[in-house]
């Protein structure tokens, strides 16, 4: 009956958050809601920066470690598919229909209350519960910011959507904009060095090069193509082709072992935007996981990218929701799905 009405109050919650726009580097209005419901509804002490939220139990004991749960409060903004309103929470049977249902709400309003359950609880560790931002665009004033304003983190538990099992490592990303370059000419005649014609080449090499190294857990790197442009019109052969490719790093190599090596073997000039944004993992032996897998979890590898990749310390990504739905149209989250997050997080965390 208690995980009963923790529910529905995160549920209640996340249908608030949903009617609120939070984009990522707009999140103050949904900052707004969250820290006043923590402080109001909740009665936390919690602490902002910028549009970060977080709040500390109340036993904190330096001597202990202590253990992060965090979630994001940002959103991607709707694609063109809709066919309801993504900003009114529909409740369909089990399904909740909103923008950030699935990706993050019902993770972020998952873990809220179960810290919230637990904040004055004798564990045997500390718990921090973070609601950060910009984590779709892995902005400079998200997690990365806020971290060293908390205490000293051991470990965290990530609530991104992994159907509620363990994703023990995730991969990196590196996003690269390349431009072959040429000699503008007539179109008609026999003259100019044609820019596509060159980036084409190297587009095949991203294509179709297989790195060497491949992960138990992520698998290979995965390299891909996802913008080009050229020329300004149809008579003049183009002395520039750019293009942007996404590289999706596994911990085999880090982003700037891969950038060094992909300029090695590509004519055209390749610059990184980051190297920041590396694969991360957390041992199969650290007591978290291993406490999971006793409850039957299945660690996994995740080939989508999350906050993880700017922690400086050992965390998995376990949530309500698939990560399938996220960025979609029509995004849901099933109600079920809140209730048994809320479930497995009590079941874990009350130790």
């Amino acid at each position: 009956m208690v995980n009963e009405a923790m529910t529905e109050r995160a549920v209640e919650l996340l249908c608030r958050l949903i009617e609120v726009p939070r984009f990522s580097r707009e999140e103050t209005a949904a900052a707004d809601l969250l820290l006043a419901y923590m402080q109001d509804g909740l009665k936390l002490e919690t602490k902002r920066d910028g549009n970060n939220l977080w709040s500390v139990g109340t036993n904190y004991d330096e001597a202990k470690p202590t253990l992060l749960l965090n979630a994001h409060i940002d959103t991607v903004k709707p694609v063109s598919g809709w066919q309801r309103d993504p900003f009114a929470p529909t409740r369909e049977g089990d399904r909740l229909y909103g923008l950030g249902s699935n990706d993050d709400g019902a993770g972020l309003v998952s873990l809220l209350h179960v810290f919230a359950a637990l904040r004055e609880k004798t564990l045997p560790y500390n718990l921090v519960f973070l609601a950060s931002a910009e984590e779709e665009v892995s902005g400079k004033n998200g997690i990365e910011h806020v971290l060293p304003l908390l205490p000293k983190i051991d470990v965290a538990l990530v609530g991104e959507p992994t159907g509620m099992q363990p994703a023990i490592a995730e991969k990196g990303l590196m996003v690269l904009d390349v431009t072959a370059h040429g000699k503008a000419g007539h179109a008609a005649r026999d003259e100019g060095d044609n820019a596509i014609y060159h980036a084409i080449d190297d587009i095949a090499w991203f294509r179709n090069y297989n790195w060497e190294k491949i992960s138990p857990l992520l698998g290979p790197v995965k390299m891909s193509v996802t913008i080009v442009n050229a020329g300004t019109q149809h008579n003049v052969v183009p002395d520039t082709c750019t293009f942007t490719v996404d590289v999706r790093s596994n911990e085999c190599y880090t982003n700037r072992e891969l950038y060094d090596a992909i300029c090695r073997k590509v004519k055209s000039e390749v610059k990184a935007r980051s190297f920041r944004l590396g694969s991360s993992s957390i041992s199969m032996s650290h007591p978290l996981v291993q406490r999971i897998v006793e409850m039957g979890g299945k660690p996994f590898g995740s080939p989508t990218l999350s906050d993880q990749a700017l922690m400086p310390f050992p965390s998995l990504k376990m949530g309500p929701g698939e990560s399938s739905r996220s960025h979609s149209a029509d995004e849901f989250v099933n109600i079920s799905e809140i209730r048994q997050a809320i479930e497995t997080y009590m079941a874990l965390l009350s130790v």
